[in-house]
């Protein structure tokens, strides 16, 4: 069996040295990226202006602001566009992660695509609606669109559990009902 410190010409001592030297540097670098990408945020706006919204980089949002010009919209279309833009900035994180890990560790390109392949798969592009009205379409209740999805049929019943009648050598309890509900009638 071959020894790692005894292949190759040089002094054993100096080669373990050279390899602490670089972990320790390795170390640093992902120190460093580390904490930039916890500095990284991104913010993003509505196509029409009216919504902006910033995200950390866990994607959690840090600021929203709101232009009055939501006065003219329902609430469900304020809520779609205030959504749209969240999930719009949250799919632009894998991208600006993947700059901040290539500035700081860019030789480890590995870690790089694992980190940025599990946001993208976290926060993927969301769809884009045509505008704020197209966001939501409000329905009257009760009725489904043609297009809609069909309705979920509910599960089967299950069948109910027979009730246990308690063993007159029954150790399970006081009253031999631990089984049963107390509205069962025997």
């Amino acid at each position: 069996m071959s020894d790692p410190l005894s292949n190759g010409a040089g002094d054993p001592a100096a080669r373990v040295d050279q390899w602490v030297a670089q972990a320790r540097e390795k170390a640093q670098r992902y120190q460093a990226m580390q904490e930039a990408v916890g500095q990284v945020s991104v913010t993003e706006s509505s196509k029409d202006g009216m919504v902006t919204v910033t995200v950390d980089s866990a994607g959690n949002p840090t600021d929203l602001r709101i232009t009055d010009r939501v006065r003219e919209l329902s609430g469900a279309q304020v809520a779609a566009a205030v959504l749209t833009t969240l999930r719009r900035a949250q799919a632009r994180l894998p991208e600006r992660l993947g700059e901040v890990m290539t500035e700081t560790i860019g030789d480890d390109q590995a870690t790089v695509d694992t980190v940025v392949g599990r946001y993208r798969e976290k926060f993927p592009e969301p769809p884009e609606p045509e505008s704020t009205e197209d966001a939501v379409r409000e329905r009257p209740l009760g009725r489904l669109d043609e297009e809609a999805s069909p309705p979920i049929s509910p599960p089967a019943p299950t069948p109910p559990k027979p009730a246990r009648r308690p063993r007159e050598n029954d150790d399970e309890g006081d009253d031999g009902f631990e089984d049963r509900s107390f509205m069962v009638r025997n």
